[in-house]
């Protein structure tokens, strides 16, 4: 095979001159990736410098000797760094491929007729050079562009860090500069959304994290305690992103919305809360703050928390654990329930009477009357207490004598503000 490409090496080198000019007429003409990348007299003379190292490597093989891959790899690295498709670059390999084997075969008729047949055992190690171009060329762009990839993530990164957490370095961008590159709106409508890890779903993904067409965008923060999603609400209600993260399956707290790139910190913190306000028991949920604001303000406070479980419900929690679970589910139920005793009844599947008869020991443990709204405020943040806290435990120091609520005179039935039934 090296005795056929000496003998017509100056005509070849003639036919691939103009089967480089070919080629990339044929490319810039059907790739408009191409077209919008480079010149022709650029393009023109790659692919002649292409076909020439294809031919040099069909004979360092018929030597035994390796292909020289360097300038493919170069190719490859050039095109991710200039962003045209893998697809086109492969493309114009392939079409070159063939063009070379073609223009190959005509050289060699031309010069001798007779030594085609001792060509054709050179295809397979044409195609075999070629074949190694190719993955040269494939893989040093895939390398390139993973590179790409993982800067762009670090810098989307560090500008959603700027937001979330409003600690920008001294000449790093401010707020407004941080949501400009990541292609936010000056004014609008944000939300912040803090997810729990270790939830049900998948808590590693993408840094921008697309639903469905009428969805609104959200860009994902990914961290070591779970993820943050920045929601750029657009016209859409803040109710949506609870439509939105149910897919995921965690437990996740949403900040109200703000107007602008500067408040997302603040949103953040608020996010951070409402999640803290989200059982962990239950299964996936997603607490709104603006839904949970006595909850909120229990969790913002570990230590007065603390106090208010103690002096509030100290009697009830030193009761043995089934008593004190079955009085603990009933307040929280007649709480939920609006104060209604048959509606909690309903839920607890048991009689109206056996919920009157438990909300009056809780009455008499507490020194609270469910009738008095200053007292019902105290009882719902004790309880929102109990459960932040997780299973209510029994207290390890009986609280001090809460005042009891005055006697009721004899032959009157205390009432709880209970909605009628």
């Amino acid at each position: 095979m090296e005795r056929i490409i000496e003998e017509i090496r100056e005509d070849l080198s003639r036919r691939i001159a103009v089967a480089a000019d070919r080629l990339a007429d044929r490319t810039l003409t059907e790739d408009p990736a191409y077209a919008a990348l480079l010149g022709r007299a650029e393009l023109r003379e790659r692919i002649h410098h292409n076909l020439r190292q294809a031919v040099e490597g069909l004979v360092r093989s018929s030597r035994g000797l390796p292909v020289e891959l360097a300038d493919a790899r170069a190719t490859g690295t050039l095109r991710a760094e200039q962003g045209l498709p893998l697809t086109s670059l492969l493309r114009t390999y392939r079409h070159g491929g063939r063009l070379l084997w073609h223009t190959l075969t005509e050289a060699v008729a031309a010069h001798d007729r007779a030594a085609l047949p001792r060509l054709l055992p050179s295809a397979t190690v044409l195609w075999d050079v070629l074949d190694q171009m190719t993955d040269a060329v494939t893989e040093s762009y895939r390398r390139t562009e993973a590179a790409h990839t993982d800067r762009d993530r670090e810098r989307r990164a560090a500008l959603l860090d700027v937001l979330l957490d409003g600690a920008a370095a001294t000449d790093g961008p401010t707020a407004s500069e941080a949501a400009d590159r990541l292609g936010l709106p000056e004014r609008g409508r944000f939300a912040v959304v803090v997810a729990a890890s270790g939830g049900s779903g998948t808590t590693a993904g993408p840094p921008e994290r697309p639903g469905a067409p009428s969805a609104p965008r959200v860009l994902w923060r990914i961290r070591a305690d779970g993820e943050t999603g920045l929601v750029d609400l657009g016209h859409h209600p803040l109710e949506s992103v609870r439509e939105l993260l149910a897919p995921l399956g965690v437990r996740a707290g949403v900040s109200p919305v703000v107007g602008a790139p500067a408040e997302l910190a603040g949103a953040h913190r608020l996010a951070a809360l409402a999640l803290r306000t989200a059982p962990e028991s239950g299964g996936p949920s997603t607490a709104l703050l603006d839904e949970r604001l006595p909850a909120a303000l229990v969790a913002a406070q570990a230590e007065l928390a603390g106090r208010l479980r103690q002096v509030v419900l100290g009697p009830v929690l030193a009761l043995p654990a089934e008593d004190r679970r079955t009085l603990l589910t009933t307040l929280g139920t007649w709480l939920t329930c609006q104060g209604s005793t048959t509606y909690a009844a309903q839920r607890l599947y048991c009689h109206r009477n056996t919920v009157s008869n438990r909300l009056r020991r809780l009455e008499q443990l507490t020194g609270r009357s469910l009738s008095d709204p200053r007292h019902v405020v105290e009882l719902a943040l004790a309880h929102a207490a109990v459960l932040q806290r997780g299973a209510a435990q029994p207290a390890t120091r009986p609280a001090a004598p809460a005042p009891r609520v005055s006697p009721t005179p004899a032959g009157t039935a205390r009432r709880s503000p209970r909605r009628p039934a």
